[in-house]
């Protein structure tokens, strides 16, 4: 990931801003550290800190049309990039990069061409024509962004909000799926997919269509000209990823380049279950994997940083973060630059434990739908921010659009838990890669139950995590919280302890409004809490609060959930690379 600063229409073009704009540009310098750019027309500024995945050698940003009358940074990947250059026959390109296609479709299109990317992105397009600009954020929010206004009327645009906190009256996350133009003085949504009204909708379930689906998100994201693996913690999610990648990656570009051996990576603590797990799947799909083990004393000392980088003080997020900010410092020091993650699966599908109580499947499908609304504010910004903290890029193929697309249409009925017809949590996705001839996952893994990245690495570490703020707030702290955080009052010793350290960092009332707040259990929305009343006594993010659902349940109710019965092989075209098990 790459990271962006822009100061649009500001009242000074000294060269004393110039170095200020420079200076917060440097803030952002660990998310690119490649190659700094700076681009100053009379009162605006674009500033550009590059990761370099495609086209390292001619991508330096800002990018440019033809006469150059268009400016434009971004931070991101056009998979679609190729077939946009075939449209756009009347244009010369002057790098290889993905993103050159911007400034052509906004030359050729105007606004309105932010749907035909098929990507990840944010950017600011400058038009020195008219000296108007517009801002863009990609469907779901897998790019970190914020905009904020300063006194003297400018507008501020930065990837993460140190860039901008200390200059703006006010600022906020952009809100993706959505463009800011100057002409039109103003938000306007582009990403209006039919699952947005949240109603019901009535697609019959097909195997096939939701496996083809996301073979083909997998396959579109292994464009990249420099090294690249797969986060692999052995849960269901990473390891389709993983499958799919190892069978697929043999008739790559990348495979040519770099190899076809695919490398693999999980963290966690000493015996964790991902280690176990994610170690088996490796072994499975023959990976070059990479374990690595940290304590939970490198976790504790690690949050401070933390907090800094992904800038929350959200206790599910900065739980999740940790170990995979731990994680990405080792990946980059292999001299990986890319990893897929499996991010997105758990909204879509509703395969958080709680789900287990949804009463009906209009209930399901709409949490489903809030839960994809707010990526953005947890794990998209976990997996975008963790891993840029050391110049790593994450990609998602889970939240592909057209995948979404495809499985947002289902039934919601067909996606229901219920255990006593064998349908755990994800049961439509572990039935679509339920394959006997050509098998992508052993069955046991296939049908493991749900574990969220902060229990999986290890369950010691949250209770560690707990303790250590304990020890550090006391119930003194704790009986005043509400008059010292009278916005989203921490209810736990280890939320204030979080509380306090991002405090230090953004003091600013605007960055206290960008965290949610609101009672959760096992990463519920609060309408979700509803579902059960009994566990409105046990307010926790983790998955074992999920109490009579986890199979390691804080109150020791351990369930067994039943392995669904042998299903039959699904008949399926061989694709480019099908059955390819890549062998160490």
């Amino acid at each position: 990931m790459c990271g962006i600063l822009a100061v649009l229409g500001c009242s000074d073009d000294s060269q004393a801003k110039r170095v200020r704009v420079l200076e917060l540009s440097r803030r952002l310098r660990h998310r690119g550290p490649d190659w700094s750019g700076l681009y100053q027309n009379g009162d605006n500024y674009l500033a550009h800190q590059r990761l370099a995945v495609i086209d390292p050698a001619s991508g330096d940003q800002p990018l440019y049309n033809e006469d150059k009358t268009i400016v434009v940074t971004v931070n991101g990947e056009i998979y679609n990039h190729e077939e946009l250059r075939r449209r756009l026959k009347n244009h010369k390109f002057r790098t290889g990069s993905d993103c050159d296609v911007i400034a052509h479709l906004y030359e050729e299109y105007g606004v309105d061409f932010v749907n035909m990317l098929d990507g990840i992105f944010s950017f600011v397009l400058l038009d020195t024509r008219d000296n108007s600009f517009m801002v863009a954020r990609d469907a779901v929010g897998v790019t970190s962004l914020y905009i904020g206004w300063g006194l003297d009327g400018s507008v501020w645009i930065s990837s993460e909000m140190k860039g901008l906190n200390d200059d703006c009256e006010h600022f906020e996350a952009f809100p993706p799926g959505h463009f800011y133009s100057s002409k039109l003085g103003g938000f306007k949504q582009w990403y209006n997919p039919p699952w947005f009204n949240e109603s019901v909708p009535s697609t019959p379930y097909e195997p096939l269509a939701i496996r083809r689906a996301f073979e083909n998100a997998v396959i579109k994201r292994l464009m990249t000209d420099v090294p690249f693996g797969v986060l692999l913690s052995g849960g269901l999610d990473s390891s389709l990823v993983a499958s799919i990648t190892a069978r697929h990656l043999a008739g790559t570009k990348a495979a040519k380049q770099w190899g076809p051996q695919l490398h693999s990576f999980c963290v966690g603590l000493e015996g964790s279950p991902d280690l176990k797990a994610g170690k088996e799947v490796a072994e499975y799909l023959g990976t070059v994997h990479h374990e690595f083990h940290f304590t939970v004393q490198d976790g504790i000392g690690a949050i401070e940083d933390v907090i800094y980088h992904v800038e929350t003080y959200d206790v599910t997020t900065i739980r999740a973060s940790t170990p995979m900010f731990l994680m990405s410092r080792k990946i980059k020091s292999l001299g990986v630059k890319m990893v897929l993650s499996g991010e997105g699966s758990d909204e879509i599908f509703g395969g958080y434990l709680y789900f287990h109580k949804a009463p009906n499947k209009k209930e399901f499908h709409q949490e489903t739908c809030r839960k994809i609304k707010a990526l953005h504010k947890y794990d998209c910004l976990r997996a975008n921010k963790s891993t840029s903290a050391f110049g790593l890029e994450a990609r998602v193929p889970f939240l592909d659009k057209e995948f979404i697309n495809t499985a947002m249409s289902l039934d919601p009925e067909c996606k229901m838990i219920k255990p006593e017809e064998g349908r755990i949590e994800k049961w439509v996705l572990r039935r679509a890669f339920d394959d006997e001839e050509r098998p992508y996952l052993p069955k046991h893994i296939l049908y493991r139950q749900k574990e969220q990245f902060s229990d999986g690495v290890g369950y010691s570490w949250i209770d560690g995590l707990k303790a250590h703020a304990a020890r550090n707030v006391n119930d003194k702290m704790m009986s005043n919280a509400a008059h010292i955080f009278p916005h989203n009052t921490p209810n736990t010793k280890e939320a204030y302890y979080y509380r306090m350290i991002f405090e230090r960092f953004f003091p600013q009332n605007s960055a206290r409004l960008t965290v949610p707040g609101g009672a959760t259990v096992a990463c519920s929305t609060a309408k979700a809490v509803e579902w059960d009343a009994s566990w409105s006594n046990n307010m926790d993010p983790s998955g074992r609060a999920a109490i009579g659902v986890h199979l390691s349940a804080y109150d020791g109710s351990n369930v067994a959930l039943p392995m669904p019965p042998p299903l039959k092989a699904i008949d399926m075209p061989m694709m480019r690379g099908q059955g390819v098990v890549i062998q160490t």
